[in-house]
């Protein structure tokens, strides 16, 4: 029997993809197919396919809406669980808002400005979601989310158990938390907002959006920015110095708007784009002696 076959009969009524291009679920549009896609709806299924794939020794890959994410052309072995739109959700509840993990950090902004909430304006153009933006504390403008967390429900993916944890068990840094280091899973996240003027709220929201149109390349699909910002740089400068602005490997190019961002012109694949990393990544370290660390991240293997 195959693996989708095993996975049917352990996951009945689970919606279940075999042979899924990747491409379909990240915003590079690129990458090879997954041997079997579930996307969850609940904490429970989550826990009942993380232990039925442990329990047949099949390799798990978890993923979010894909918008800091590679994958490689070859595609992913095993099983990738999305928590995606099925996973969302928010709640609102005086000065907290709670949103289960794949709820878009676009939807979480709107609602608490709605809700007159102030706090998550700078998240309101992230292109991700709230479990992968907590993974990564993922942040904009000035803001991130470590800034409003007060505290997650955290699952152990190699024995389904959830717990919570407050803001301080989270280690919460730079693009980084103790969920990505122990590659925990968030699957939803409570924060703590301060009463504001709605009118005031949606203002903020307008003008860090129209600076995100001016400044970024949101007409080609990419990851968002590509490389972690260097202490006392930035990656963007580091790249257009080292002459790489517009350059291009296959279909991927460094953006012409803004160098810190790798897109895909149309047709490029995930080889493409990772050839270009390296070639950033080597001009970069030659011109300024500065490594470059990539924020996006890279799953799946070579075709």
């Amino acid at each position: 029997m195959t693996l989708y076959g095993i996975l049917r009969e352990k996951l009945p009524g689970a919606l279940l993809l075999e042979n899924e291009p990747m491409a379909a679920h990240t915003t590079f549009k690129v990458g090879g197919r997954a041997d079997v896609l579930l996307s969850v709806r609940s904490e429970e299924e989550l826990r009942s396919a993380v232990l039925a794939a442990r329990g047949i020794g099949c390799a798990v890959t978890f993923i979010g809406r894909g918008s800091n994410l590679l994958v490689r052309d070859g595609g992913i072995r095993g099983l990738v669980i999305r928590l995606g739109e099925e996973f969302g959700g928010i709640e609102v509840r005086e000065d907290r808002i709670e949103a289960r993990a794949g709820e878009s950090l676009a939807r979480l902004s709107n609602r608490a400005m709605e809700a007159g909430l102030s706090g998550l304006e700078f998240a309101s153009g992230i292109p991700g979601s709230v479990g992968g933006a907590m993974a990564m504390n993922a942040g904009a403008y000035g803001g991130q989310m470590a800034d409003v967390t007060e505290r997650a429900r955290v699952m152990d993916t190699a024995t389904g158990e959830i717990c919570e944890m407050e803001l301080e068990q989270l280690s919460m840094g730079y693009r980084t938390s103790l969920v990505l280091e122990k590659g925990l899973l968030v699957t939803s996240a409570l924060f703590r907002l301060k009463a504001g003027d709605k009118a005031l709220i949606k203002a903020q929201m307008d003008e860090l959006n129209r600076r995100r149109r001016e400044k970024q390349p949101l007409n080609y699909p990419s990851a968002g920015s590509t490389f972690k910002r260097p202490e006392s740089h930035f990656a963007g400068a580091l790249i257009e110095q080292a002459g790489l602005k517009g350059a291009c490997v296959g279909g991927a190019q460094v953006s012409e708007m803004h160098a810190g961002f790798i897109v895909n012109r149309g047709n490029a694949t995930a080889s493409d784009v990772l050839s270009l990393i390296g070639l950033v990544r080597q001009r970069v370290f030659e011109n300024s002696g500065v490594t470059l660390e990539t924020e996006v991240r890279i799953v799946g293997q070579d075709a």
